[in-house]
């Protein structure tokens, strides 16, 4: 049955490329399209981040905790991917910051997600790069750091061979039973057609999310930069106080108790994240925009609060920033249905994946996994 089974996939980012991967693991035949010369959505202009420490307790827990273990065993086979067990610091500015990271570390399920609070000395000896002033952090050490960059080259590096065939440059433009075809006219033909569109709301998606079923989706615009490298290493990803009112582990009361963001931050809808890249540079973002239409241009007032932010925590100015981007991604609407991201079965035999929002790249193997079982 295996050496017979023919997967076609339409997508090249993350979430299509793990289906891609998961497929080859139960030795089916595996075609995957892609409009682009390479992908150039969400999957590369994010952090990177296998994120297990924000995700609200239950399904979406277990979804990312699975992917963490995928993550893992995929980085011990694709050196590529710069999977790195680095964890991750969210760290607080002030009491109610603190107290709300205690209430966290006090979940039923701390454990899972590996959670410690620390005082700053505790901080600061887990991450000597830190010489600024925060009250406290809250350690995570089921986090880990991939690279953006690399992660889709080097996954379909380790696909390359008999059965897998990568085709570049192909816009699917009409779906059959089975079968998709692109704008040359080709059409390609399988026991199961998998549409992994991205953030792309038109086109041949745009028909069937309009029905929908599986999830009603939206896009969301963010805004990042990555700086030139740092000479000193960052040992964990981190996270300032306002991410706190955006990951669902932090609905807890303390919440409603945070003060006011600064003015740009609630502007922008910002929260602070910081990876170091494996060749120093620090990735720093993002921002939140949800009204379309989207901006055309880029805020610099959120960058300005950003690297404020980063540079409060480190104590020291950050490196030149040599690259700003701006990104959409799509996302399962917040309790529509309460799915984590859009699954539909959209003519027989073909299935439509997305909309797994800011959890996209965390759990792109785990969704992939579930769509073959």
């Amino acid at each position: 049955m295996a050496s017979a089974t023919r997967v076609v996939i339409a997508g090249g980012g993350v979430l299509g490329t793990m289906h891609a991967v998961m497929a080859r693991r139960r030795g089916f035949e595996v075609v995957q399209l892609e409009r682009e010369a390479e992908a150039r959505g969400a999957s590369v202009r994010n952090f990177g981040l296998v994120w297990v420490s924000g995700r609200a307790a239950g399904p979406e827990l277990s979804l990312a905790l699975r992917a963490r273990e995928l993550w893992a065993e995929l980085g011990a086979r694709v050196p590529g991917l710069g999977f790195r067990a680095a964890g991750s610091l969210t760290l607080a500015y002030g009491d109610a910051e603190l107290a709300l990271l205690k209430e966290a570390a006090a979940l039923p399920d701390a454990d899972q997600r590996e959670f410690e609070l620390l005082d700053p000395a505790a901080v600061r000896a887990v991450n000597p790069a830190l010489r600024g002033e925060f009250a406290g952090g809250l350690l995570c050490r089921a986090d880990a750091i991939v690279e953006p960059r690399q992660v889709l080259p080097a996954l379909r590096g380790s696909l390359a061979g008999p059965g897998y065939e990568w085709l570049p440059g192909r816009e699917v433009t009409e779906v059959g039973p089975n079968a998709v075809r692109d704008h040359t006219g080709t059409w390609y033909r399988g026991d199961l057609v998998i549409l992994c569109p991205g953030a792309a709301h038109t086109g041949v998606a745009g028909r069937y999310l309009a029905r929908g079923g599986g999830g009603a989706v939206r896009r969301v615009r963010l805004q990042m930069m990555q700086t030139a490298p740092l000479a000193e290493r960052i040992t964990t990803a981190l996270a300032d106080g306002d991410s706190l009112r955006y990951y669902p582990a932090y609905d807890l009361p303390g919440r409603a108790l945070l003060p006011p963001q600064a003015a740009a931050a609630e502007r922008a809808r910002a929260q602070l994240l910081l990876v170091q890249r494996a060749d120093g540079g620090l990735t720093i973002g993002d921002t939140h925009e949800y009204a379309e239409p989207f901006g055309f241009d880029l805020d610099e007032d959120a960058y300005d609060h950003l690297r404020a932010r980063a540079e409060a925590l480190l104590g020291a100015p950050i490196p030149r920033v040599r690259r700003r981007w701006a990104g959409v991604y799509s996302e399962v609407i917040p309790n529509a249905g309460h799915a984590l991201y859009h699954r539909s079965e959209v003519e027989p035999g073909v299935v439509l994946v997305t909309g797994p929002g800011g959890r996209g790249m965390t759990c792109s193997p785990a969704i992939a996994e579930e769509t073959f079982r």
